[in-house]
């Protein structure tokens, strides 16, 4: 990918205004060689240093993987990518491509886990469906517009029956219908962010995120381009949203990607403009989002652009990718979540980690790098530290890691 202006930017992005960076820069045959794998012990995971010990050892199994991609652009790939991971080892051996999607470059799988959906990041948005089976066929089960341009990121309500989706290029968010059988109805809602006024050269609104916060009851929006927040309820018979709160950050921050704590009253929201981490308190009642002082992401002074916070399942570290230094911060998260310590920065081992992604079981780190077309991989530790595993797997400009359970 030749470089941007914006950290995320891509050629099918008009150029954004003077002061912003630019936006985006089977399974059944796989898991059948779970059958062939050797047993051995799995890399521990994460526990509260002095909490509790290592688990003991578990058989190992493969288990699969979710590449995400840009089809549009040179040296990228032809769809979603596949392949499965060595839950011990954390070796990935690939698979075969699911074509028929365009510019996958964020996924998302349904609870059920028969359904992936996709982006497809370009000046038309839309969203695709992909039926996956046990035996290793797919079925892509067609694609919808968004309403909106760049469709950067997605997520299911965890009813399963609402698929939400956040379009970079207009500022705006968008609601699907989900059908019994995975596919995707016609759009019933689209939100644009007509306020507040964007951030300091930020040309206008840029929505990056949406999410559904752990109470169910709350979707959550992050506008990268207006510096805000905003907290919407979703009518699940309607598929409607209303917009109940917002969250106001610093001007010119750039909010970016948001992780829950499990608990469900702290999040954590990288912010990629002025190179920092927010703790963010988090009330289930109201939706309300408040957030705490920038923190370090311990990075140095210089232009970060950390892209994506993710937490363990057990609630004790941060990772945080930093796209500048090519690094992975680690925090302690303290105070039942409402606070985070700054532990260390390590080497990613690529260019630009667009993403993250933790195993089911928080054992294994995988990143995805778009600029070295490559994922890396780390073994989580019971401290929480990070130790790279392999070598790097070669990932079509590589912009999302979906490691599925």
């Amino acid at each position: 990918m030749k470089p941007s202006p914006h950290p995320s930017s891509g050629p099918e992005r008009p150029a954004p205004a003077p002061g912003l960076p630019g936006r985006r820069g089977f399974l059944g045959g796989l898991l059948a060689t779970a059958a062939l794998a050797a047993a051995g012990p799995a890399l521990a995971a994460p526990a509260h240093a002095s909490a509790r010990p290592a688990p003991a050892p578990a058989p190992r199994a493969t288990r699969p993987l979710l590449l995400g991609t840009y089809t549009s652009e040179a040296g990228g790939g032809t769809g979603i990518g596949t392949a499965v991971y060595d839950t011990a080892t954390g070796a990935i051996t690939p698979g075969p491509v699911i074509t028929g999607v365009d510019n996958p470059s964020y996924l998302a799988l349904h609870p059920s886990g028969s359904t992936v959906y996709a982006v497809a990041e370009q000046d038309a948005g839309a969203v695709s469906a992909v039926r996956l089976a046990p035996d290793g066929a797919y079925e892509v089960l067609g694609s919808r517009p968004t309403g909106g341009s760049g469709t950067t990121h997605l997520s299911v309500h965890p009813s399963g029956r609402w698929l939400l989706s956040a379009n970079y290029g207009s500022g705006s968010v968008a609601v699907h219908p989900i059908a019994e059988d995975g596919s995707l109805g016609e759009r019933t809602d689209l939100v644009t962010h007509s306020s507040p006024p964007p951030g300091p050269g930020q040309g206008g609104p840029h929505a990056h995120q949406i999410v559904t916060a752990p109470d169910g009851g709350h979707v959550l929006a992050v506008d990268l381009g207006t510096d805000t927040v905003y907290t919407y309820a979703l009518d699940e018979s309607a598929g409607t949203l209303t917009e109940v709160s917002r969250a106001a950050l610093t001007p010119g921050s750039g909010p970016r990607h948001l992780a829950f704590h499990p608990g469900g009253r702290s999040a954590y929201l990288a912010c990629e403009l002025d190179n920092t981490l927010v703790v963010c308190a988090y009330d289930p009642a109201t939706g309300a989002l408040t957030p705490g002082p920038g923190q370090s992401t311990g990075t140095g002074s210089g232009a970060g652009y950390p892209s994506q916070p993710v937490v363990t399942g057990d609630g004790a570290y941060v990772y945080l990718a930093n796209r500048g230094p090519n690094s992975l911060t680690r925090y302690a998260v303290e105070n039942d979540g409402a606070a985070l310590r700054l532990l260390d920065t390590v080497p990613v081992g690529g260019d630009w980690p667009r993403q993250l992604a933790l195993s089911p079981d928080s054992s294994l780190l995988f990143a995805a790098n778009q600029r070295s077309s490559t994922v890396t991989v780390f073994g989580v530790g019971p401290d929480g530290s990070l130790t790279a595993v392999g070598d790097p797997f070669p990932a079509p400009v590589a912009v999302c890691v979906l490691p599925l359970p």
